[in-house]
């Protein structure tokens, strides 16, 4: 491999790692494959030695649609990030659901991985937005400490002292006057 290739290589593996950490990466790809099992199993015709069994149900079409929404969900958790937390509630549901529709929820793999994959999009949180590079500690608001050594020290005086014991003898309550 030639050093054009692997920086190539590399350059478009930065770009996806940056990409990934963006969004509920690993909570979309859980739901995307919890349809799998779910929409599969309905419509599957398994075969052993001469006999072919097939599990159809009559929930067959709603095992598709199930599974087809759970892909489609764990889309919109990669592609709109903003939407992750209704993402995630609406797998788990449809997890839940499909242990009713569709053969036990795929025999239990897609139920386990919609509800893994929805429970990940539901905490996930984005990072913080990181400092931007080249930013002079001088020109920081608080005089560039980081522990806020630039402001004024907070002085307590005898109106606040006041203020503040009058709300507390009002049964713990602050009131506004």
């Amino acid at each position: 491999m030639s050093a054009e290739t692997h920086g190539r290589v590399g350059y478009w593996r930065f770009r996806f790692r940056v990409w990934r950490g963006q969004r509920p990466f690993w909570a979309g790809l859980l739901t995307i494959l919890a349809g799998g099992p779910i929409a599969y199993f309905p419509y599957a015709h398994l075969s052993l030695g001469g006999l072919t069994l097939a599990m159809a149900t009559t929930a067959g079409a709603g095992s598709l649609i199930i599974g087809v929404l759970l892909v489609v969900l764990g889309l919109t958790m990669w592609f709109q990030a903003v939407a992750r937390v209704f993402a995630g509630v609406a797998s788990i549901m449809l997890a839940l659901v499909s242990l009713v529709v569709s053969n036990i929820g795929g025999f239990l793999m897609g139920f386990l991985l919609g509800l893994i994959g929805g429970a990940l999009a539901v905490a996930w949180a984005p990072a913080d937005p990181a400092a931007e590079p080249g930013a002079d500690p001088a020109e920081l608001p608080d005089g560039g400490d980081a522990d806020g050594g630039g402001q004024d020290e907070y002085v307590e005086t005898d109106e606040y002292a006041y203020e503040h014991d009058h709300a507390v003898e009002a049964n713990g309550r602050h009131s506004a006057g």
